[in-house]
């Protein structure tokens, strides 16, 4: 099956973008990698749209320290995300989240503003982003916006991004001394989308879990992160399974998510006691 697009149009920079979307009379999609978008359009799932190229804007690339927080450009791709220095060192969980991601030729093309814009609630980066307590950075032709990641999620593949609005980056706050940051997931296979995933930061002032690939959004846990400074992890376990509600598919059950759960969070809890040894 072939895509349906209603045009295409490349953006020279980021207000020759918001110009071309405010004239797609609410039809413009923004394609940077285009590894969701155009697999979409491929099964007709999204058809008659005007794709506006923000592949090559060079302000929306790139990671940079700015004071205690790192910026990461919108249309970063997963497989710099893996291997940049300073993610590496600052924010390690989204280097190691990277590896879980996919094959190497979806690395290579997509974006993580692509991902998390898509806003799977399966994929990796948006569970990663909301437990590092980051800020997604927006622009459009009302002027600039930022939205915590704990407001931008807000259902299956929707978001808190307006018409017309683009992401255009995300800034994290650098790990301290003594953070310890763990992704943990289950897939049938290499490259699979998790069963059930979790990402778990361990920070001086206390703990932060999300759940992913276990509701129609990545998940903050707080009550078992209530537990998790205690240092009860069998109540955290137990206050991770009484908050999730996973649904069932062809992939796995609900109860079965729900007990990975239980098994992914005390995995992780020995990694960080393993780590902090």
């Amino acid at each position: 099956m072939k895509a349906s697009a209603g045009g295409y149009a490349r953006a020279v920079d980021v207000p020759h973008a918001l110009e071309l979307m405010a004239g797609a009379d609410g039809a413009g999609r923004f394609l940077a990698g285009g590894q969701s978008l155009i697999a979409a359009m491929n099964m007709r799932l999204s058809e008659g749209d005007m794709l506006i190229d923000i592949s090559r804007i060079a302000e929306l690339g790139g990671v940079r320290e700015d004071g205690e927080r790192l910026w990461i450009g919108a249309l970063t791709r997963h497989a710099e995300i893996g291997r940049n220095p300073l993610i590496r060192a600052h924010v390690p969980l989204l280097a190691d989240a990277v590896r879980h991601v996919a094959h190497a030729a979806i690395r290579n093309r997509g974006t993580i503003g692509g991902a998390l814009a898509h806003a799977d609630p399966a994929a990796e980066f948006p569970a990663c982003i909301l437990a590092l307590g980051a800020t997604l950075h927006t622009r459009s032709t009302d002027g600039d916006r930022e939205i915590p990641a704990e407001a931008f999620f807000e259902d299956v593949f929707t978001t808190a991004l307006e018409e017309g609005e683009m992401l255009t980056g995300i800034s994290i706050p650098k790990a301290k001394p003594g953070e310890t940051q763990i992704i943990e997931e289950v897939a049938r296979r290499s490259g699979d989308y998790a069963l059930t995933g979790l990402c778990l930061v361990r920070r001086t002032e206390g703990h932060r879990l999300t759940i992913f690939s276990a509701g129609p959004v990545p998940m903050l846990a707080r009550g078992a992160m209530q537990a998790l400074d205690a240092g009860d992890v069998d109540a955290a376990i137990e206050a991770l399974r009484a908050e999730i509600d996973p649904p069932s598919d062809t992939q796995a059950s609900g109860s079965y998510r729900r007990h990975l759960a239980g098994v992914l969070l005390r995995r992780a809890v020995s990694r960080i006691q393993g780590e902090s040894a």
